[in-house]
């Protein structure tokens, strides 16, 4: 065990963290140049086209140094705010971690919140300045934050760079010297830690696991002490770059294991291995339950479709551990789920693997996130939906999630970030100078009002240059008001929202403007309407194809074009109580785009 060192790489989203993973990995000779590509741990289409990790990646490294042979388990981490519970899982199977920082932007939000994660845990930080070859490095400045941020040594900062592989041999070193090796007890009864699982169509479920005390062989007989399931251990192994089967795998190691588990519901992660005849008496604590923050629908095309997507959802699940659903109705849409999402950034993700690893097409509503409402009586009633929202005779008030957010930027961008926030209910809570030009901003935001466009305006307004990271901080009081959006007076609760009063007006009509646009034109007039309650606040009107029904009346008397326009009307009035508006897919996707 003194030769095991088990560490994971954190950094804000695009500091380098996958292509200094690439030269560790080429460094310890892990993989051959044939078979290097460019960030080699992500393995999903989506994350090389969009140049970010999505999942954790568990790898092992073989080093050598002084003659002593060791074993290095990497785990490269997601660096975006809304895969930060990924990271808090890797972080539980280690005892130390690499903090990388771009030399040229200087430390992010992102790097902050992920540090402080990592130091909750009790971990050895190894702090690494990255992009040292750019030409718009500052070495000097930023090496100045990092010792502010953690309280290290100068001389304890790794000068590196990713591309051209500087400072990766003495990385390497720092890890064996730095980081301790894993504590734990071989001949104990076996306690390990899942934290990760995939879905082979093949081989069932695999899942990872990080083992504490004892050992494991292939063909033992385990629990899983969750959901208390039984299995034979089938085959064990590490992982590399594929999956290697071993026969043991004792104290401080990371493996897999395979169990010909078909059910993806019957592993957690989270959930702790142990023997069946020689059981541990305690499960490893210390690993959270997540808390979604945005909610929103989820909807097969094809009604038909739904055990399908129902399975793929379940698939997707054990690969993405922060994704939970629910069955739920629409009566616009059918069946489908309501799923709970870590932010914008992660739904899309999910829609995207949707629709490629598994074919499905789906319709996403309106994301919102999760309200408490409390009735005359005093009862809470948690709202994920606007349609379960008590009426208003039963109604007190309802509380809304309140976010602590901390923005990062330049001085120059201070005051236009500053008026984002106010015009989004925002109040500012501190404000801290890290460096001449660099500032620090707190503000305690309405969750709602982030989750549609917030982000992108961000990085519009300040140029890229601000870095955003926020925590929950509790549920306060809040004028919220239910908008309805009614076409020919019925409800399409997929279109429906919880708003402050105050935005409801400008909200309510720049939906009907949009749906005007992109619904099309039907036999009969299309009233679209928005409305608090019984009282109407906007309306648009999507006008009739008309037939030009007078055009045989070639003169004569008047009464004759009257008698066809009349019978013309009585036939489009008969048509609009039995013709049904068909909602194209666009109009739910653009309610989510309404400033562009």
């Amino acid at each position: 065990m003194k030769h095991i060192r088990n560490f994971c790489i954190i950094a804000h989203i695009d500091h380098g963290k996958s292509t200094l993973a690439d030269r560790l990995l080429q460094t310890t000779n892990t993989i051959s140049d044939r078979e290097f590509k460019d960030q080699l741990l992500d393995n999903m289409d989506l994350e090389r086209e969009r140049g970010i990790t999505i999942k954790s990646h568990a790898v092992q490294m073989d080093y050598e140094r002084n003659g002593l042979h060791y074993k290095l388990n990497l785990i490269d981490t997601p660096g975006h705010v809304d895969f930060s519970y990924e990271v808090s899982r890797s972080i539980a199977a280690c005892e130390g971690a690499l903090l990388i920082v771009d030399a040229s932007q200087g430390i992010e939000a992102q790097t902050i919140s992920n540090l402080y994660l990592a130091l909750e845990h009790d971990l050895v930080i190894i702090p690494v300045l990255n992009k040292m070859d750019l030409p718009g490095a500052m070495p000097e400045e930023v090496a100045d934050q990092i010792v502010d941020l953690i309280g290290c040594d100068m001389e304890d900062i790794i000068p590196a760079s990713g591309k051209t592989g500087l400072g990766v041999e003495n990385i390497l070193q720092a890890i064996v010297e730095r980081i301790p090796p894993p504590k734990g007890d071989p001949e104990a009864p076996l306690q390990a830690l899942i934290f990760d699982s995939v879905y082979n169509s093949f081989r069932g479920v695999i899942a990872y696991f990080r083992v504490l005390n004892g050992e494991i062989h292939t063909g033992d007989f385990v629990k899983f002490m969750a959901t208390e399931h039984e299995y034979h251990a089938d085959e064990v192994g590490v992982l590399k770059l594929g999956q290697i089967p071993k026969q043991v795998i004792s104290a401080g190691d990371v493996g897999y294991i395979i169990s010909g588990i078909k059910d993806a519901r019957e592993v957690k992660v989270g959930d702790t291995i142990t023997h069946v005849k020689r059981p541990t008496s305690t499960a490893i604590q210390g690993f959270e339950n997540v808390k979604p923050m945005v909610f929103a629908g989820i909807y097969p095309v094809d009604t038909e479709d739904f055990e399908e997507l129902r399975s793929a959802m379940e698939k997707l699940q054990l690969n993405d551990a922060s994704l939970t659903f629910e069955p739920e109705s629409s009566a616009a849409l059918g069946f489908g789920f309501r799923c709970g999402f870590l932010g914008m950034l992660h739904m899309e993700i999910v829609q995207e693997r949707l629709e490629r690893e598994f074919d499905m097409t789906v319709i996403n509503t309106v994301p919102n996130v999760s309200y408490h409402a409390f009735t005359n009586k005093g009862e809470m009633k948690v709202v994920n939906n606007p349609s379960d929202l008590p009426g208003p005779n039963v109604l007190d008030y309802i509380e809304e999630p309140y976010i602590t957010a901390q923005i990062i930027t330049k001085s120059e961008y201070v005051g236009s970030i500053m008026s984002l926030c106010l015009d989004k209910r925002g109040v500012i809570k501190n404000q801290v100078y890290l460096t001449t030009d660099r500032v620090e901003m707190t503000f305690e935001l309405p969750l709602a009002e982030i989750v549609f466009d917030f982000y992108d305006r961000l990085k519009t307004i300040s140029r890229g240059y601000a870095s955003f990271d926020y925590h929950p901080c509790g549920y306060k009081t809040s004028e919220l008001v239910k908008l309805d959006i009614l076409l020919n007076g019925d409800h399409v609760d997929a279109l429906s929202a919880l708003i402050h009063r105050d935005n409801a007006y400008n909200f309510g009509k720049r939906i009907c403007e949009k749906l005007r646009q992109l619904i099309p034109r039907q036999q009969f007039d299309i009233a679209i309407q928005a409305g608090i309650g019984a009282k109407v606040i906007a309306r648009e009107t999507v006008k009739a194809l008309r037939k030009d029904v007078t055009a045989k009346c070639y003169g004569g008397d008047i009464s004759r074009k009257r008698k066809l326009l009349e019978k013309q009307k009585k036939g489009k009035k008969r048509m609009r109580q039995i013709g049904n508006v068909e909602v194209p897919q666009q109009a739910f996707m653009a309610v989510l785009k309404l400033d562009d």
